[in-house]
């Protein structure tokens, strides 16, 4: 096996970005690119990765799996510059990775095993579809962890609602005119999640300009960043409340 990408900062910011919520993964490389599909150690949250093919300038592989530490891998991406390049080579049981730049930097990554079993995203189906400025979904979700730990997506009457309430309360409301709202029920329909999870998910709003939402009533919460270049998922769990 042995891929090169000419922008490696999306597979560094991705990378950094599914750290935060799971340790160790499979790193998938075949035919149609790379992936990475885990569940976080809580079983609260999922997160999916992936970068195409076509999204390298060089991509010789068979069907692999490679065992990452995440930390570790992450550290030796944070030394690409801008205009670096990146090939991955597996090497036995390493994994060297080498930058290239002005000059050329080789490390060795070994790669671990892995005992848990692969996990596919779920194929789920949603209510509600909110498309909105990924700028303006990270202000929301910053505005509501100032009051609370949990906030409350609504969508109705044409409108989508993020909310936060506890002893304070915070509130923001998107028209049709500010958000690309689908909902297939006529009545209102509202589900609550962790803003614990839903600020390390905003980081991924800073890949791309959009960020598209799917939920239910009191259901799972799909939050998707998607570029021709590289595609982040997560899924996660509501917030009911008895939890609280």
């Amino acid at each position: 096996m042995i891929i090169k990408l000419e922008n490696p900062s999306v597979l560094a910011k991705a990378v950094e970005i599914i750290s935060e919520l799971v340790t160790e993964v499979k790193l998938k490389v075949n035919e149609f690119g790379i992936s990475v599909t885990a569940i976080d150690p809580a079983n609260v949250s999922m997160v999916e990765f992936k970068i195409p093919k076509s999204s390298f300038s060089h991509f010789e592989s068979d069907n692999e799996a490679l065992g990452i530490n995440l930390d570790d891998f992450k550290r030796i991406l944070k030394r690409c510059g801008i205009g670096s390049s990146l090939i991955l080579e597996k090497r036995g049981n390493l994994l060297g990775i080498q930058i290239q730049d002005r000059i050329k930097r080789n490390f060795s990554l070994s790669l671990i095993d892995i005992e848990r079993e692969d996990k596919e995203m779920p194929n789920l189906d949603f209510d509600v579809k909110a498309e909105l400025n990924s700028l303006d979904f990270i202000s929301s979700v910053e505005d509501c962890s100032i009051v609370a730990d949990a906030c409350s997506f609504i969508a109705g009457g044409g409108k989508f609602i993020i909310e936060a309430k506890g002893l304070n309360s915070a509130r923001t409301e998107f028209s049709e005119s500010e958000a690309r709202i689908e909902s297939l029920k006529s009545e209102q329909i509202e589900s609550r999640y962790s803003l614990e999870y839903l600020q390390k998910f905003t980081k991924g709003a800073k890949l791309c300009e959009k960020t598209i939402l799917k939920f239910s009533e009191d259901s799972p919460l799909k939050v998707e960043f998607k570029t021709p270049q590289i595609e982040l998922s997560f899924i996660l769990a509501p917030r009911v409340k008895t939890e609280d």
